[in-house]
């Protein structure tokens, strides 16, 4: 049972008629026999908490910096009245609002309440058990409980790069010949014939085709579709190091994104594996439209874990998972103690099957720290920024001997860094 301020605020009121005007034991006794009375009867006529019934959706899903609202729906199938408040328990971090209700349900009759939900992480949410505080109609007493309505909101990425996904495929597009001329060169799939002008490549010269035709007729071709790209996100201690506002893993998932939705609009299966000393999150054998919700979806949990990444593990896991020839776009660091240690010694596994492509982002602190000469303290830092610099050029320069592709960026510039090193490999044929 539970009391209200009503009731404490007659018993204020009792107490002051007791002592005008009532100044005895009697008095004393007669207040507090009506207060108990009130009280029993009150709480006598509270509803039955057997009709009550609580719904509101399993699942909800939001983008990471946006606000939802989730609908819980109240039920009263007993023959009393439902008064009372209730408290909608959703962890801190979603910011609900409102956090309180009042309720007021007639017999036989539902009503629904939502709470505004903004996350501020990524991953699933769950919500706690309602607590509903039913009172009597005259609202001084009654009963407190606590119901199950199971919900969970999800959060995925934010993709703030959806923003530049439109223009990457309208440049895929004119590639393929869609608004402009077919491409030529090695590697892509053929299209059609055109007539023969100076500058064409004779080697792209059909002379069969010209054999049966009044003009020398070329080769068209357009870049390569249902190619495959696997893309591999190192989810140990390095990608929970601290780039511009968020983590490195933060920005490898907007990157990863937007490569998957170009990749999809091309016609490529899309594969991605989240990998530490395990697999954190997985898709396989998706394309079209379907890319990227499962992407989302896959993501929306992952978090880094705080150790070691155990890269021959993750080169194995990749290779059983790529049977054909693909492209592996690798989203990891190339600090050059860990390239040395973890990636040269199984880079060559991966080049010798696939397309290698690996993905680094670089921290604008080190280069604004580079650029500091203002005083004796900025230029030792400076110099120590500059080798970390140099250290990094000749890590990447390395790797492109070993015919190992680099896309290193800052964080604001890497994910569409990354789209036009696609399009370049779907422009060339090189995929």
């Amino acid at each position: 049972m539970v009391l209200t301020g009503r009731l404490a605020a007659l018993a204020i009121a009792g107490a002051a008629v007791v002592s005008l005007l009532l100044p005895s034991w009697a008095g004393v006794v007669s207040v507090t026999g009506v207060l108990t009375v009130l009280i029993v009867v009150d709480a006598a006529l509270v509803g039955r908490v057997r009709g009550l019934e609580l719904s509101r959706p399993e699942l909800t899903v939001v983008r990471l910096g946006r606000s939802t609202e989730v609908e819980l729906t109240v039920s009263n199938s007993g023959p009393r009245p439902l008064r009372g408040r209730f408290w909608d328990d959703w962890p801190d971090s979603t910011d609900p609002v409102p956090r309180e209700h009042r309720l007021r349900l007639a017999p036989g009759t539902k009503q629904r309440f939502t709470v505004t939900l903004t996350p501020r992480h990524r991953g699933d949410r769950v919500a706690g058990p309602v607590t509903l505080r039913l009172l009597g109609p005259l609202g001084l007493a009654g009963r407190q409980i606590r119901r199950e309505a199971p919900a969970r909101v999800r959060a995925l990425p934010a993709f703030r790069s959806e923003r530049i996904l439109a223009s990457k495929v309208r440049q895929l597009h004119h590639l393929e010949g869609r608004n402009v001329t077919n491409v030529r060169g090695q590697g892509t799939e053929f299209d059609s014939f055109r007539e023969y002008v100076a500058g064409d490549d004779v080697r792209t010269i059909d002379w069969r085709a010209t054999a049966r035709a009044d003009d020398v007729l070329v080769r068209t071709w357009r870049p390569e579709r249902n190619r495959h790209v696997l893309m591999l996100l190192d989810t140990g201690r390095v990608a929970a190091g601290r780039v511009g506002d968020g983590t490195r893993l933060e920005v490898a998932i907007e990157a990863a994104l937007l490569l998957g939705g170009v990749a999809a609009a091309a016609g490529d299966t899309v594969d991605l594996l989240a990998y530490d000393r395990q697999v954190r999150a997985e898709v396989r054998g998706t394309s079209g439209k379907a890319v990227q919700p499962k992407l989302m979806h896959a993501l929306a949990g992952v978090v880094p874990a705080l150790l070691d990444t155990d890269t021959p593990g993750l080169v194995r896991t990749a290779v059983r998972q790529t049977r054909r020839r693909s492209l592996v776009v690798w989203f990891t660091s190339l600090d050059p103690a860990m390239v040395e240690e973890n990636l040269m010694p199984v880079l060559p596994v991966l080049a010798q099957r696939h397309r290698v492509l690996l993905v680094s982002i670089t921290d604008p602190d080190i280069a604004a720290a580079a650029a500091g000469r203002d005083d004796l303290e900025q230029i030792y830092l400076a110099a120590a920024a500059e080798r970390a610099l140099a250290e990094q050029a000749v890590v990447q320069e390395q790797l492109r001997r070993n015919g190992i592709t680099v896309i290193a960026a800052a964080p604001a510039r890497l994910p569409e860094a990354l789209a036009d090193e696609y399009l370049e490999l779907k422009r060339t044929g090189r995929m």
